[in-house]
């Protein structure tokens, strides 16, 4: 995969607000293949692994997995979003700020200024990373089940986890600088050779320690682990310094004017870590809210229990991997060039007739034909997986997985996670414009709605694992309440936001018309009334996939 940083003939002729959109799409396009080829060969993958492990080994493997998002999440994900926000919205710092005093450090022209500013902030994340890394680890082996203590080569596993996660965090420099340049090749490169490393090391060590009858825990999975990271590192490493190489910035951590007020310890950007700061303390409820099913599930069930729910939880959430999430990303980062100048200015200057503000305007109504062009879109496909996923998902787990996992919770869990996959989808797109949309103070107030629906989730998944013993089935529903509540703050948002601005943005904009619904429910009727059918027999199953291709053309 390339990227051509250059502009093309008809970005050359097209508004910034038309030429930014034409590039996020693209980006779009990149990360979507990405997901699906990575996606594609882990899910190939997990049929291999599905006939070498238990239901407790992959609980563990769950475990150990959320160890690293933790830590990558809270080192990360509050500068990468900051970063994201242009430096017209951070108030970037004011003429002559940068200006060149030493003579050890060379003069940097604005595009290599910007490049070195996110190249330096991601520094911090791997600052923040390195004791989150030890503590993370530490307080999971004095927590660990006793059960879990007892599997092969659990510490083994964890330090190898550990220095996976290093790895990774060390990558994001180049990451930063991909994303700032809108280099979506290079990221799709990166992730995609990562991803079919981490596939092999992980699928050939199970196969070879069965085969060997060598018990080796959850090895396969810190080997696949360290090999993704390893190389990550290495791709970008030789495809981002070659761009670089003729250009002032630098990957490595570099000051600009020690003397600037702008600027903390003469390298970091004050404007943008008071903005990660805003959105560190939401990021944390954002993350409960986000592995707060996996947390509940690790604390109140069995690693069976635990290893039925992670299965639902990786196929049920399969589409929306590969395709819902990649385009929050770049739409996270479409909304951020688009909103820059219009996030703070005040009502009364936006409806000036200058040439500024004229920009402005179009940039906002840009962003709401595309935001409400996508939930439209996903209204549909949301209509379609409710239809067709709760009566097919069941019988294609007995099929994929065998009856070893089809006569645990994992059935029951998956068709209720059918319902909770809409959800999860919407939800994404509107909290990824309400982060690239909040003023400093709006995110502060949505912190303090995530603590209270943090605290809401909590006390509801501790009620039905614990005093109603509804199971996992009865997580996903704490989860669709959740994130419900979340989707209706959002949408209060971004209503006020575009009505303050003049534009149209309304609820009915965005529902599928009635023949789409009428056809749902019909598919739904007769895929429940063969229900039975279609778990006996794979005629019947297959003509129920035909009914639901059919049924997705017509909607």
């Amino acid at each position: 995969m390339s990227d051509n940083t250059e502009l093309t003939d008809s970005d050359a002729h097209a508004t910034p607000a038309q030429s930014i959109l034409s590039r996020s799409t693209k980006g779009a396009s990149y990360l979507i293949l990405v997901q699906v080829t990575s996606r594609a060969l882990t899910f190939l993958v997990n049929q291999i692994l599905l006939r070498f492990l238990s239901p407790e080994l992959l609980g563990i493997s769950a475990q150990l997995e959320l160890y690293s998002i933790s830590v990558l999440f809270f080192a990360r994900e509050s500068l990468r979003v900051a970063l994201q926000r242009q430096d017209e919205e951070v108030a970037a710092a004011p003429p002559g700020a940068y200006a060149n005093t030493r003579k050890d450090v060379p003069k940097l022209n604005e595009q290599d200024r910007k490049a070195q500013e996110v190249i330096n902030l991601s520094y911090v994340a791997i600052g923040l990373g390195l004791p989150l890394a030890f503590i993370f680890a530490s307080l999971y082996i004095r927590n660990a089940h006793t059960l879990v203590l007892e599997t092969p080569y659990i510490k083994r596993s964890l330090h190898l986890y550990l220095v996976a996660t290093i790895l990774e965090l060390c990558s994001e420099p180049c990451f930063a600088l991909a994303q700032q340049q809108m280099l979506y090749g290079v990221r799709a490169s990166a992730e995609t050779l990562a991803t079919i490393t981490r596939c092999l090391l992980t699928c050939g060590t199970a196969v070879w320690a069965s085969k060997a009858d060598f018990a080796i825990g959850a090895l396969p999975f810190a080997i696949g682990q360290v090999g993704y990271a390893t190389i990550l590192n290495v791709v970008y490493l030789t495809r981002i310094t070659p761009s670089g190489a003729h250009r002032q910035h630098s990957l490595l951590l570099k000051p600009f004017v020690p003397s600037s007020s702008s600027l903390l310890l003469g390298r970091f950007p004050a404007t943008r870590l008071n903005l990660a700061f805003n959105i560190y303390a939401q990021s944390i409820f954002k993350h409960i809210l986000t592995t707060g099913d996996s947390l509940l599930v690790a604390a109140f069930t069995t690693l069976q229990s635990q290893g039925a729910y992670t299965l639902a939880a990786n196929y049920g959430g399969l589409v929306a991997r590969m395709v819902f999430q990649p385009i929050e990303e770049s739409s996270r980062s479409l909304f951020g060039r688009l909103l820059h100048q219009s996030t703070f200015a005040s009502k009364a200057s936006e409806n000036t007739d200058t040439a500024p503000n004229s920009e402005r305007r179009e940039r906002v109504n840009q962003a709401a034909t595309y935001l409400r062009t996508l939930l439209r879109v996903y209204s549909i496909i949301s209509t379609m997986i409710v239809a067709v996923g709760p009566s097919l998902s069941p019988v294609l787990l007995r099929f994929v997985a065998g009856s070893r996992w089809s006569d645990s919770e994992a059935p029951s869990v998956l068709s209720a996670y059918c319902y909770y996959i809409p959800l999860l989808a919407i939800n994404g797109i509107l909290e990824a414009f309400v982060s690239a949309a909040a003023s400093p103070a709006e995110l502060r107030v949505q912190s303090a709605w995530m603590l209270a629906f943090s605290a809401a989730f909590a006390v509801t998944g501790f009620l039905v694992l614990r005093v109603w013993e509804h199971g996992a089935q009865g997580l996903v529903l704490a989860n669709a309440v959740n994130m419900t509540c979340r989707i209706i703050w959002s949408w209060q948002f971004i209503a006020g936001y575009f009505r303050d601005r003049g534009v149209v943005f309304q609820l009915r904009d965005i529902m599928p018309k009635l023949s789409v619904v009428i056809s749902a429910l019909g598919t739904s009727w007769y895929l429940n009334r063969i229900g039975q059918s279609l778990h006996e027999s794979i005629v019947a199953l297959l003509i129920g996939i035909a009914i639901a291709g059919v049924s997705a053309l017509l909607m």
